[in-house]
């Protein structure tokens, strides 16, 4: 556990972000692996997108954040593995720190494996394709998850299967944009410097 966060560690200073160390956190008693969606104001707009993998969230940063129209086609770039307790994060990450800006759950709950597939998802994740079923407030169905050819490993493509979830009338980013933990947006997160009401 510790070499899958390394990464992650070494790119923050704890004595001034509020963010997880990791280790405090475990999915012990719950059968269902969960995945996370934070809606991230860094230095750009965008989303995070995590599915709990080998005891830590496996992510990628979504510029555009997610879709739930199969015709979209989402950029998603690979980053470091963020402990487990990230999926409750929500907060201001100071200036100066790595990703510093405001940070909400924008959506949040269980996924699994397409049944068809045998592989775990880091074996899925070595061969660059990995199908999922989502049960989330604002995310549900079917999402693949495709490593780009001929790009670097850490460009993907997050796209929407064609499901009872699908709906190319719907806009959850634009509509829904209050966090699903909290109730806040990302104002309200920001003007109390992330502390809880």
């Amino acid at each position: 556990m510790r070499g899958k966060l390394r990464e992650y560690r070494r790119g923050r200073d704890f004595g001034g972000s509020t963010e997880p160390q990791g280790g405090t956190r475990t999915n012990e008693g719950n059968s269902e692996p969960r995945f996370v969606v934070q809606k991230h104001d860094a230095s750009s707009l965008h989303y995070d997108f995590r599915l709990e993998a080998e005891g830590v969230l496996k992510s990628w940063a979504l510029p555009k954040g997610p879709s739930v129209d199969p015709r979209d086609k989402r950029l998603a770039i690979r980053t470091e593995d963020h402990p487990l307790d990230y999926a409750d994060f929500e907060g201001v990450i100071p200036e100066g720190e790595y990703g510093a800006g405001t940070v909400l759950v924008w959506d949040r709950g269980s996924y699994g494996l397409r049944t068809d597939q045998e592989e775990d998802v880091a074996q899925l994740l070595e061969r660059g394709r990995i199908d999922i079923w989502l049960e989330g407030h604002k995310l549900r169905g079917g999402y693949t998850l495709l490593r780009m050819s001929n790009r670097t490993e850490d460009q993907w493509l997050l796209v929407k299967m064609s499901d009872e979830g699908a709906d190319r009338r719907r806009k959850p980013l634009k509509r829904q944009p209050r966090s699903v933990r909290s109730g806040a947006d990302l104002s309200t997160i920001a003007a109390r410097g992330g502390q809880p009401e």
